[in-house]
């Protein structure tokens, strides 16, 4: 066999490799955002309450959370392939359980079990790190990472349609059908990994992590908590503080600790985190509020009435835009460092929260700023991992991406949670919609939320500089 035969057949490798990381990347996105456009369908379909059908979405993004970190430290070396093709199969019976038509607590179990495909993208990196080529792996990493949060530009819409067609059980049956796809995909070409395994995650420090975050996110998505019982949310949230103190301490005397601190005292790495943290909180926000202000029927006196399946379209948009960004991010980063892109990036979200809130009389103010969001959140999501992996070990990818995925799902749930409670606030009492300039309220709120998190972002650069 020549060389040139052998390098051509390692390239096929690598792009199958590549392809296979990719679909399974989107495809958990997608089964993961189906919960958010089906709440009221669910709701009227199982003749349940919205706050009961608003756990179809609650569920998964809070497995997703806690199964990332322990996941990620489970599925290190020999044991990668085995935790990722049976974290698949899991996904697949979640998918099954929500299709089946049986009461809601079967579909909210099934909804738990697709949320863990959340802890995936972190194991889908360390794979692409280890077995491909820098360039390709870099490029890989950015697309996993945007793909993870731009998918949810092709649930939404899908979701909607489907259930317009068929029910909420057809939207379901999408997700099925795409988790199916993605299990024989990994199945046939995800790799086996040739580093040493990790000792498995300490039991003690994992419930701790776990039980942390499943009350810090718990309260962060309960509105009603913030708006009526303040005293039990923020005694919830000294609980959680509480809980997750207990786990640094426990992870500080661990010879392998299911996260390694050590990693996240570095100026860079600890800026990048509190960039996602802070900017998770702004791109939500305005995701949220652009949704929920095109949806807002003409009698409020503003808004453009849209049903959910037409609401859903105005993310495509984000998710090709998000796309675009995140295929042009390596050119760019030939040129800018990952941590002038991410600052860049962070600058496009500032410009779409001013273009909504200034632009929002007609449906190009809100598609516009829906647009720059989209690529703001692409070339944000592609550059966090470069940021992130630069000063990382190759065999403690996984953890350190599984611990900033966990730091983006708290600022999402920030975001939607400050959104709903602005919008709250400029609600007069007995109606149902909010005064217009709450959205602006909103907006500008966003404004100040992303320059912060674009200091921080300029801070990751910073340190990166003196760093080298």
């Amino acid at each position: 066999m020549t060389a040139a035969t052998v390098a051509a057949e390692d390239r096929r490798a690598a792009d199958a490799l590549t392809r296979t990381l990719l679909l399974i990347a989107l495809v958990v996105a997608i089964a993961g955002s189906l919960g958010s456009p089906l709440i009221t369908s669910v709701a009227t379909t199982l003749h349940v309450s919205l706050a009961a059908a608003q756990w179809t979405l609650t569920v998964s993004l809070l497995v997703g959370a806690v199964a990332t970190p322990v996941l990620g430290r489970l599925g290190t070396g020999a044991r990668r392939r085995p935790v990722v093709l049976g974290t698949l199969g899991v996904i697949v019976v979640g998918s099954v359980l929500t299709v089946l038509p049986l009461s809601l607590p079967v579909l909210i179990a099934g909804r738990a079990a697709q949320g863990c495909g959340l802890a995936l993208l972190p194991l889908l990196m360390a794979a692409a790190r280890e077995r491909l080529d820098a360039a390709r792996s870099a490029a890989a990493i950015a697309m996993i990472s945007v793909a993870s949060t731009v998918g949810v530009g092709i649930g939404y819409p899908l979701a909607g349609y489907l259930t317009d067609v068929g029910g909420i059980r057809a939207a379901y049956g999408a997700g099925l059908v795409g988790t199916t796809v993605a299990f024989v995909a990994a199945a046939r070409a995800f790799p086996e990994s040739r580093q040493p395994s990790a000792p498995a995650p300490d039991a003690a420090a994992s419930a701790l992590l776990g039980a942390g975050l499943l009350v810090l996110l718990f309260v962060l998505g309960e509105v009603s908590l913030w708006q009526h019982h303040l005293p039990v949310a923020a005694a919830l949230v000294l609980a959680a503080a509480a809980l997750l103190a207990g786990w640094v301490l426990r992870e500080r005397r661990l010879p392998t600790p299911l996260v390694d601190l050590r990693l996240l005292r570095h100026r860079a790495v600890a800026a990048a985190n509190a960039a996602m943290l802070v900017a998770g909180v702004g791109m939500y926000l305005l995701l949220s509020c652009i949704t929920r202000y095109v949806q807002t029927p003409h009698a409020a006196g503003y808004g453009f009435g849209l049903s959910t399946f037409a609401a859903g379209l105005f993310l495509v948009p984000f998710s090709i835009l998000g796309f675009v960004a995140g295929r042009i991010s390596p050119r760019l980063r030939e040129k800018l460092s990952a941590p002038a892109l991410l600052s860049g990036a962070t600058a496009v979200v500032l410009v779409a929260f001013v273009v909504f809130a200034l632009v929002r009389s007609t449906v190009a103010g809100p598609l516009v700023s829906m647009s720059l969001l989209g690529f703001g959140v692409g070339a944000f999501s592609a550059a966090m991992p470069a940021v992130i992996l630069a000063v990382t070990p190759a065999q403690e990818t996984a953890s350190a991406m599984g611990v900033n995925q966990v730091v983006r799902s708290i600022g999402f749930s920030i975001g939607s949670t400050l959104s709903a409670l602005v919008l709250a606030a400029a609600t007069p009492a007995g109606s149902v919609f909010p005064k217009e300039d709450g959205y602006g309220t909103a907006a500008w709120i966003g404004v100040g939320v992303t320059l912060l998190a674009l200091g921080l972002a300029s801070g990751a650069s910073a340190s990166r500089t003196s760093s080298e």
